[in-house]
């Protein structure tokens, strides 16, 4: 049922959407891409993503695990979108539950914004992107104990 679902729901994200809510009028575009970037990258530290992914982007997947890529470019290349397209199986039922499940929102604002930021103040540093991605890392953890049932 959650598969099927997932597949319905082909992108989990998209930057430009950001740009037409209450994007700041002072920051820069490139900004938006983000979070979604972070993302991206624990996708591909993780060895989470899809043959697809491997296949059209074996270039930048190499680069970003070298730290030569941030992760701004990493989502600007694929155009800020998150998409299922992108992952496995296994790392599109967590992302269905984590990121489109909002979870991830929060752990961006706790981890990384200050209180008086948005999530678009949030600099594209290999030092945030370690922060974000010890807590993706948590959060994906406890998901695989409550797949497994194996609560703590």
């Amino acid at each position: 049922m959650i598969e099927k679902k997932i597949q319905q729901e082909k992108v989990y994200d998209l930057a430009r959407d950001h740009f037409l809510g209450d994007y700041p009028e002072s920051l820069p575009m490139e900004k938006a891409y983000l979070h979604i970037g972070i993302y991206m990258g624990w996708i591909i530290d993780n060895d989470l993503y899809s043959e697809f992914f491997e296949e059209e982007a074996s270039t930048e997947i190499y680069r970003f695990k070298r730290r030569e890529l941030g992760c701004i470019i990493l989502s600007e290349i694929w155009d800020g979108a998150l998409s299922h397209e992108l992952f496995n199986r296994e790392a599109n039922l967590f992302t269905f539950y984590y990121y489109a499940g909002g979870i991830y929102k929060r752990d961006y604002k706790d981890v990384l914004v200050t209180p008086e930021e948005t999530i678009y103040h949030v600099d594209d540093s290999w030092d945030n992107y370690d922060k974000m991605s010890v807590r993706i890392s948590e959060r994906f953890q406890e998901w695989q104990n409550i797949i497994l049932g194996n609560k703590k």
